[in-house]
């Protein structure tokens, strides 16, 4: 049951009930006394139900006395004296996210970005909010927006991108001494975006393509190095070790003949250093790999004159 509910409750019963006195004394007595026991009733009733007020949770009520600050009341049910007391403002005590942002700030490096950041704050003190500045609300948001175009024009535009983080803790130090003398505590302030030219973008894409690029090329240069190193070192080996080559050459042959290769070619210093008897020894081994690995019709022939 919210205030004017509670105070319209109260306003009905007691007019109720002076009703009923007012109606009990005309059956009992003769004259005007009836009728100022109505009167009275009302009155009391419209006293009363001015008088009572209802904070949430949430809201603290600031309660001025013939215009100068009094108490602060709240949470519940409490009373004031129509007339003399007022209460012009309802302070919510409860933590508020509000947005603000800074459009076409220069940065430190003349970049226009458009920035958009949240801010997390609460009324830590509800007098002096109310009593310190006019609009609490829109004094923040003021604060916080020039507070986000100064950090933005002592900011580099790639410090601005990799480092929300650190510009967050900065923007929130600033708003905070800059509120603190209005009861107002800033919880955090959280950067959401950073927008950028569409032209400095894709310039900006380019370059990070470009670099990956040169990285790339860079591994492949380092990789083909290394392998470079590693058959250096093997041809050592080989140089001490001739039947380390010898075997090296017979099983690269062997391999790119049992593929069913027609063609194959192999150095001449090669055959000799296997000692396959020129022409006629490569032409029986390939003879013999192929009686060992029949090709796809000798399979069907095969099949054939099984069926």
């Amino acid at each position: 049951m919210n205030k004017s509910s509670f105070s319209m409750l109260a306003f009905f019963v007691i007019l109720f009930i002076g009703a009923i006195l007012a109606y009990t004394m005309q059956i009992s007595y003769e004259g005007y006394a009836s009728y100022f026991v109505f009167a009275f009733t009302f009155f009391l009733a419209y006293v009363v139900s001015a008088s009572i007020n209802i904070a949430n949770q949430w809201d603290r009520a600031v309660v001025l006395r013939l215009g100068h600050f009094h108490a602060l009341r709240g949470p519940g049910l409490f009373f004031i004296i129509p007339i003399i007391d007022t209460v012009p403002f309802w302070i919510d005590i409860r933590v508020i996210t509000s947005s603000f942002k800074a459009e076409k700030t220069l940065t430190k490096d003349t970049v226009p970005v458009d920035v958009v950041a949240v801010l997390f704050w609460k009324v830590v003190d509800p007098k002096k909010a109310a009593l310190e500045v006019a609009d609490y609300k829109g004094a923040i948001g003021w604060a916080s927006q020039t507070a986000l175009r100064d950090v933005i024009g002592k900011t580099m535009l790639s410090d601005m991108l990799e480092g929300r983080s650190k510009i967050s803790k900065e923007l929130q130090i600033i708003i905070d001494e800059r509120t603190e003398p209005w009861g107002i505590n800033v919880i955090s302030v959280e950067v959401k975006d950073v927008l950028i030219p569409p032209a400095l973008e894709d310039a900006m894409s380019m370059q990070a393509q470009a670099e990956r690029e040169r990285q790339a090329r860079v591994i492949l240069g380092d990789s083909e190095r290394q392998v470079a190193e590693k058959f250096g070192e093997a041809a050592k080996t080989y140089i001490n070790n001739p039947v380390a080559l010898h075997l090296r050459a017979m099983n690269m042959l062997y391999e790119g003949l049992k593929e069913n290769s027609t063609i194959v070619i192999v150095p001449s210093s090669a055959i000799e250093t296997m000692q396959l008897g020129g022409l006629a020894g490569m032409t029986a081994l390939t003879m013999g790999l192929d009686q060992k690995q029949p090709s796809h019709t000798k399979k069907d022939e095969i099949e054939k004159n099984n069926d």
